[in-house]
């Protein structure tokens, strides 16, 4: 019989989550029920905690036996193996779709769902991948520790807001992993908000940085890509929300650079 996600443990959702946003074996420790998958948003930034802190390890332990630069691609490479590159395959799909298929909603779509990668989505990985090791250069390896191990859950608690600011724009039949996200109730938002906001809470203690425009420029780098993508497909997909969470940190990783 098929379980409803109310149905479902909390801790279950959150074992979802992980398994969903990272390609560490937690599936093999415990499989959780299929209903969870709707609400694994809800748990983004937890996996982030994960994502990100073995990405900034990888860098600063790194930068003490190699050179510097080794060890942040290092890092960047290390973080694409644990999430098999989840995000930047969205990346790819929204700047191809975005990029080829003009204002004709239906190409975008169909575009995004092509698994073979345009143009546009290699020069956007590329030039990605490019601003994100150089702007972690600038920075001390313990900064850029840091700076790593908060950006990736705020990154993708902000991002989540997707889910409750448009619909989905397929069905779930053609869902690529068959599975619409639910909204959010307050319980789940606080939740989120607390997952996101508590490493920038850390960051800020701990580097003593102007926390305003650490905050309200990737959310308003958030705000300008929800409205390209409502005014373009009326709607998000799972490709959107990767694309949009690799650029919001992104643009936290600038800010660091600036401030």
């Amino acid at each position: 019989m098929e379980i409803n996600i109310d149905q479902t443990h909390w801790y279950d959702r959150i074992w979802a989550a992980l398994i969903f946003f990272t390609r560490l074996p937690f599936w093999r420790l415990h499989e959780p029920p299929r209903a969870c998958y709707k609400s694994v948003v809800e748990h983004w930034p937890l996996a982030g905690w994960i994502t990100g802190g073995i990405m900034a390890a990888t860098l600063y332990f790194g930068s003490m036996v190699m050179p510097y630069l080794v060890a942040v691609v290092l890092a960047v490479v290390v973080r694409l193996l644990v999430t098999g590159a989840l995000h930047e395959d969205g990346l790819a799909d929204f700047l191809d779709g975005f990029g080829g298929g003009g204002k004709d909603r239906d190409r975008i779509l169909a575009i995004m769902k092509d698994s073979h990668i345009g143009t546009y989505g290699v020069l956007g990985l590329v030039m990605y991948e490019l601003l994100l090791v150089m702007a972690l250069c600038t920075m001390s390896p313990l900064t850029a520790a840091l700076t790593v191990a908060m950006a990736d859950p705020f990154a993708k608690m902000v991002t989540a807001q997707l889910i409750m600011m448009m619909p989905y724009a397929r069905t779930e039949e053609e869902a690529k992993n068959k599975t619409v996200y639910r909204r959010m109730d307050w319980r789940a938002g606080i939740s989120l908000a607390l997952q996101g906001l508590l490493p920038v809470a850390g960051y800020v203690y701990l580097t003593h940085v102007h926390w305003e425009l650490l905050v309200f420029i990737p959310c308003l780098v958030m705000y300008l890509l929800y409205l390209l993508i409502w005014n373009r497909l009326r709607g998000y997909t799972g490709d959107c929300c990767g694309a949009v969470c690799l650029l919001v940190e992104l643009t936290v990783y600038l800010v660091i650079c600036a401030l």
